[in-house]
């Protein structure tokens, strides 16, 4: 993760990978969800993609930033769906960081 509370990524030959400020994750007309990113090479923006993932895939990834968020360990096995994702479940604690 990078400042800002920005999503990056750094890859090999000085590419970045930054999500796109303001625009939210959207699901599209095929039923797949984009998350919009920006790629920077260099310190230059050079361009726009989306990732783009099944509502399984969305659903997943979900899940895992529940666990990180509380501090918990990510797991995906179904009896360990943490309360944010449960069918009824309420929000989970805030969790207080030293």
């Amino acid at each position: 993760m990078g400042g800002g509370g920005r999503l990056t990524g750094s890859l090999p030959g000085g590419l970045r990978v930054h999500r796109v400020p303001g625009k939210p994750l959207r699901r599209e007309e095929d039923g797949r969800y984009a998350l919009h990113l920006w790629l920077q090479q260099d310190g230059r923006f050079d361009g726009d993609l989306a990732l783009r993932m099944s509502p399984a895939e969305a659903e997943l990834l979900h899940a895992q930033l529940c666990f990180a968020l509380a501090d918990a360990p990510v797991t995906t096995r179904p009896a360990d769906t943490p309360h944010c994702r449960r069918v009824g479940g309420s929000r989970p604690e805030p969790v207080s960081r030293p």
